[in-house]
């Protein structure tokens, strides 16, 4: 939007945008996958009080929402949306055409594994999104079900620290962070057999366009007393870091119980505080202090899709309270090098600003990635037409019997 001069109503179904100076990522601006997206809403909707929450969940694709059916954390409900019309060519990833062929979808939020197995197993569900790598050997042996990794470009995942607050919003502390992590460590604990993750120190995603190891060696050489000392020099006297858990999704659970043990040895007296994911994703929006119901530290992870490039990794963003992701890194210089690679003209320019850009993530450490790993999805066989990418995608899909 800052490179924006208008967007102009041209008639109920076209807009015209402006722009105040030639920008050729439009496209990628707008059309990313996964979280951060633009998804058109209702006017009525687009214009509701950004501190309101919004009621109506209306929007112009192939599935309609069943508001009546929705049962808050333990089940959602699409159906097919009969005014849409797909467009007369294949699907590829979000675009493309999107033929629903079945006339309802049911996600359902089942937090024990082995009881997700088991439905997938019985046939009651259909579609298992992250079975935990333990549960694979079962699944894999069972004659109905395809076991396969849809996502090819991998997940990486983030140790996020709060930019406002000590220790953290001091820059040693942050970089304590790096040296303290272990790849290795979180990989097993949240992912298990090797075969499904690898250590990397690129901020862009290894085997991506912009992969680069600049300025990554205090994250891949762990060394405890480098860490402690650089906890003391950011002024660090013992007092309270709060680190939020979310229990319900093993994944970030276990990189939090990794996390908790790591800070315990070089020194930092940890709080790990218990709670579900909802409210974290509540909580990490709060920018009080730790010890009036703030925070210090949290983990998520984010898709290839999400952070293969400067522009579309918003945890690379230095752009303050004002634009930064939650955690609010704030850096004028990191913002002019992602600025520049959006503007520069040939992939070889690209990837020498990402060098410059990288080696300056790794002195400000907006977050700390504990490595990348390909988990599979399980799905029945009776489900044909399932699509390969970085997130599920329900049209296309047919199933038998």
């Amino acid at each position: 939007m800052d490179l924006t001069a208008s967007l102009d109503v041209d008639d109920d179904r076209t807009f015209t945008l402006t722009l105040k100076e030639p920008y050729g990522l439009v496209l990628q601006s707008l059309g990313k996958l996964s979280s951060n997206v633009p998804f058109m809403m209702p006017e009525r909707v687009a214009q509701t009080d950004a501190f309101t929450q919004i009621k109506e969940n209306i929007g112009s694709g192939p599935f309609k929402f069943v508001q009546e059916e929705w049962v808050p954390g333990s089940k959602v409900v699409y159906v097919r949306n009969p005014d849409y019309a797909p467009r007369a060519e294949p699907p590829s990833y979000a675009a493309g055409g999107k033929k629903v062929l079945v006339e309802r979808v049911e996600w359902h939020y089942i937090p024990d594994p082995a009881t997700a197995q088991a439905a997938l197993a019985a046939g009651e569900v259909d579609y298992y999104e992250i079975p935990p790598v333990d549960l694979l050997p079962i699944l894999e042996k069972n004659a109905d079900i395809t076991v396969a990794i849809l996502d090819p470009l991998g997940t990486q995942g983030w140790l996020r620290p709060n930019h406002l607050h000590p220790p953290f919003n001091q820059p040693k502390a942050r970089q304590a962070l790096l040296w303290m992590v272990k790849q290795e460590d979180y990989l097993r604990a949240v992912v298990g057999d090797p075969k499904f993750w690898r250590t990397c120190g690129a901020y862009f995603m290894c085997g991506a366009p912009f992969e680069t190891d600049v300025g990554s060696e205090p994250l891949m050489k762990q060394d405890f007393n480098k860490a402690q000392q650089l906890m003391k020099e950011a002024g660090y006297n013992g007092e309270p870091v709060v680190l939020m858990d979310p229990t319900d999704i093993p994944i970030l659970h276990n990189a939090s119980l990794v996390t908790a043990q790591l800070l315990k040895k070089i020194g930092v007296n940890v709080q790990v505080q218990a709670m579900d994911w909802s409210t974290l994703t509540s909580r990490r929006a709060e920018k009080k202090p730790p010890a009036e119901g703030g925070w210090n530290l949290f983990h998520t992870w984010a898709t290839g899709a999400d952070v293969s490039s400067p522009i579309n990794n918003i945890g690379t963003s230095g752009g303050c309270e004002e634009k930064a992701w939650f955690g609010w890194p704030c850096n004028a210089e990191i913002e002019k090098l992602r600025d520049a690679w959006s503007r520069a003209t040939d992939l070889a320019k690209q990837k020498e600003i990402v060098v410059e850009l990288q080696r300056l993530l790794y002195e400000t450490v907006p977050y700390v990635n504990f490595g990348q790993w390909f988990l599979p999805t399980a799905y029945r066989k009776s489900l044909k037409g399932v699509i390969v990418s970085p997130v599920p995608f329900f049209w296309n899909i047919t199933k038998e019997g």
